[in-house]
């Protein structure tokens, strides 16, 4: 597997982390409140990246991004009902993600495949997808932080806690973080 590969999944992994670390913070009613009538819930995100995910990586080499049965405009209705369902497609979403990605190739990487009928290099097509998901997981982050409010706990570094945070790290030897399968 080239480095690459073994990047890109680290990377997604690091947001799919992320936003179960926000989910874990929150109450259920938490997970479907918006700040108003147009804005979306974390449900909504979760069910909008699901459906995204589907359309993207199904038949990844093969198919346009954009399935047919894609119903991209219902993705952000409440569709959602409890936890329970949020977890499931959440995990059902990335799971399609990187099982496609398992399949990859160096050579695959330069190979031209379509989202809406417009030609990209897989790994063109891989970038756009991570800061799609990066973009909105960051919502999700900004919006769980919102709901918890003093109660939140710091996904990275917390304020005022750099100068600490980077001492522990340079007091240890020198190492290279490696992709690993635990991302899932």
């Amino acid at each position: 597997m080239s480095s690459f590969l073994r990047s890109i999944k680290k990377e997604f992994g690091y947001y799919k982390n992320l936003g179960e670390k926000s989910f874990a913070q929150l109450s259920d009613e938490a997970l479907f409140w918006t700040t108003n009538a147009e804005s979306n819930s974390i449900a909504i995100i979760v069910n909008h990246l699901h459906g995204n995910m589907l359309s993207r990586w199904t038949d990844f080499m093969t198919a346009d991004g954009e399935k047919e049965w894609r119903d991209r405009d219902g993705e952000f209705e409440n569709q959602i009902k409890t936890r329970d369902e949020l977890i499931t497609k959440w995990d059902a979403g990335w799971t399609c993600l990187f099982d496609a990605l398992e399949k990859l190739n160096k050579e695959d990487l330069e190979e031209i495949i379509y989202i809406r009928n417009m030609g990209h290099t897989v790994t063109e097509a891989i970038h756009r997808q991570l800061a799609h998901y990066a973009y909105h997981v960051g919502q999700i982050v900004a919006l769980a932080k919102q709901i918890q409010k003093d109660e939140w706990e710091s996904l990275s570094i917390a304020k005022g806690k750099s100068k600490g945070y980077n001492k522990e790290l340079f007091s240890i030897a020198k190492r290279i973080e490696h992709f690993t399968d635990n991302y899932k």
